[in-house]
């Protein structure tokens, strides 16, 4: 990424672990576009198969208000 801001981050700890892989996920740059605008995050991923890990608060917190605020400009 060309852009140092983060705009969120989720630590991986030990317990999330790919379903499909059967391995550990781990921190993973990635980026949230909306409405050509687009938000660098760091998340956790499967490094063999690609499965990004979006938590429910973020999903339904932070993602949700930003789309509702981009929606209204």
């Amino acid at each position: 990424m060309t852009d140092n801001k983060v705009y969120y981050t989720v630590e991986t700890g030990d317990n999330l672990i790919c379903q499909k892989c059967g391995i550990p996920l781990v921190k993973t740059e990635a980026v949230f576009e909306y409405l050509n605008n687009s938000f660098p995050v760091e998340l956790p991923a499967c490094p063999k198969c690609g499965f990004v890990y979006v938590p429910e608060d973020l999903a339904l917190g932070k993602v949700l208000s930003v789309e509702k605020v981009l929606e209204d400009k």
